[in-house]
């Protein structure tokens, strides 16, 4: 072999190794393999819903088992889910899962799935996933539960313990929590013929969808389908945890028939008495209640201020016109001494404001007053009403911003009202009203009272500093004048300019 043949042969054979390391070095990744099907997404949901709402209603029925269905209150109460059981609790993750069984007042079966990689697949329970208190009846071995919701965990108040923050069970029903917080007031799906002498419809989330999040994740996205028999509709929860816990809602329903009665981002909670009905009610406690007003900042920037009732015929009330900038149920009652319940704790329960997205179009923030002799019952309702009726076969879209916190801001940092009192004149003849503002200071000089009432006549209207509270305490006398039904209506002014929200009141014979 010639000398310089050899060289190059040589080097050839030293250089290939080298190269085909180098190229498989730095050679280009392979493509990822494509999905094996579509990827699951809002869109399936919306689709589910609109062919079902094309076809009769077909009322979801699940199989209760007898074990199960013979469980009084207390002892469903007293099945837990098991937290080694939780779902995701070995994948380093910030949620997770609890599932509820069926049983006493949640009879209606629900699916459960979690989305991993675009590809849901259902949930199942087992009996081994429940820590059943002694008293109870044992399970039949190898029982799977059938489930009426789930609710969710995160490590929302300390970094070592996993609270649950949120939980849907019943119907369209959900609750969610802030930092520091007691389960109170719940939200819904939908309201249908809210107070209508027909009777309500209650329309029901029958399958949820939970996205498995990332590791660093500090939001939890949920899907549900709802249907009942006047309507279907696609959700999407977006679910933001914390110091205040916000939820980004988007609907779209598919109505089966005209919907005339609709409540759109429906609050429900409830109001037995305060400072305001004390008298009514033999009870050892100064209040009782989830929410102790309702809440509005109408369009043009006004906020408002309605203090619940627990009436004794049912009442219903309006307000604007126009889609405000957010309304909601408060519970501005903050100290153990205003409720000295150690269990309930009414003074932590939380409040619920809403934030439309979109056009709502034309309607009314709409409140119900149910009456009530119990705390058990949720006797309070609001939510957006639109003007005109969703007619059947068009979808309708609606997008909200939830949020639950301690107190919804005032805007412009406005007074706000602390309490509504009322009682019978010395004579007897006319109510006396105080009403003590916090916020706006306590000097009364260049301050006037604006205020009115559609019936009756106000006298010794008043306005004078509070010191015990660092504000302002408004007082005047009603003079019925035999009116059955009267609106007042109350806000401090300095010239034109309100200082505190408009304080509202509907005042009845009864």
């Amino acid at each position: 072999m010639p000398v310089s043949f050899a060289k190059t042969f040589w080097a050839i054979a030293l250089w290939m190794p080298c190269a085909a390391a180098f190229a498989a070095k730095h050679k280009p990744a392979p493509a990822p393999p494509p999905p094996a099907g579509p990827v699951f997404s809002m869109d399936n949901i919306v689709g589910e819903a609109k062919r079902r709402a094309a076809g009769p209603y077909a009322p979801q029925r699940g199989t209760m088992p007898a074990w199960l269905d013979k469980l009084g209150p207390d002892q469903y109460r007293r099945i837990r889910f098991n937290a080694d059981a939780d779902i995701w609790r070995n994948d380093g993750l910030p949620f997770r899962v609890d599932l509820l069984p069926v049983g006493f007042n949640f009879q209606t079966t629900v699916t459960v799935s979690v989305v991993d990689s675009g590809k849901p697949s259902d949930l199942a329970a087992t009996a081994s996933m429940f820590e059943f208190a002694s008293n109870l009846p044992p399970p039949p071995p190898q029982a799977v539960l059938p489930l009426s919701g789930f609710r969710l965990r995160t490590r929302i108040n300390s970094p070592k313990v996993w609270d649950e923050f949120l939980v849907f069970q019943g119907a369209s029903y959900f609750r969610a929590v802030a930092q520091q917080q007691v389960y109170g007031l719940s939200a819904r799906g939908l309201a249908l013929n809210t107070a209508e002498p027909s009777g309500e419809e209650f329309p029901a989330f029958t399958h949820f969808w939970i996205e498995r999040p990332d590791k660093a994740a500090k939001d939890i996205v949920i899907y549900a389908l709802l249907d009942s028999a006047s309507t279907t509709g696609a959700y999407r929860f977006l679910v933001h945890p914390g110091p205040d816990t916000g939820i980004d809602v988007a609907l779209t329903l598919f109505p089966r028939e005209d919907l005339r009665v609709v409540g759109i981002a429906p609050l429900t909670s409830m109001f037995l008495f305060d400072e305001t009905n004390r008298g009514k009610l033999d009870d050892y406690r100064p209040e009782v209640h989830d929410s102790d007003g309702l809440q509005i900042t109408t369009q043009g920037g006004e906020a408002l201020w309605r203090p619940l009732a627990n009436p004794v015929k049912l009442q219903v009330s309006t307000f604007t016109t126009q889609p405000p900038q957010g309304f909601g149920l408060a519970q501005r009652s903050r100290l153990m001494s205003d409720f000295e319940d150690l269990e309930a704790q009414y003074e932590r329960r939380p409040s619920a404001w809403i934030e439309p997205r979109g056009d709502w179009g034309p309607g009314a923030v709409e409140l119900v007053e149910i009456p009530s002799g119990r705390e058990t019952n949720d006797n309070i309702v609001a939510f957006w009403r639109p003007a005109a009726a969703l007619p059947a076969g068009k979808a309708a879209h609606f997008a909200y911003h939830l949020t639950w916190l301690a107190e919804p801001k005032l805007p412009r940092d406005l007074g706000k009202t602390i309490a509504t009192r009322s009682g019978a004149s010395l004579d007897g003849k006319r109510r006396v009203f105080q009403i003590d503002f916090v916020g706006a200071g306590e000097n009364i000089d260049g301050l006037r009272i604006d205020g009115g009432a559609s019936a009756g006549k106000l006298s010794n209207i008043m306005l004078v500093p509070n010191p015990a509270t660092h504000g302002l305490r408004a007082s005047f006398e009603l003079d019925p004048n035999n009116a059955e039904l009267i609106e007042l209506r109350l806000r401090i002014l300095r010239d034109k300019q309100p200082i505190t929200e408009t304080w509202l009141y509907r005042w009845t014979g009864s």
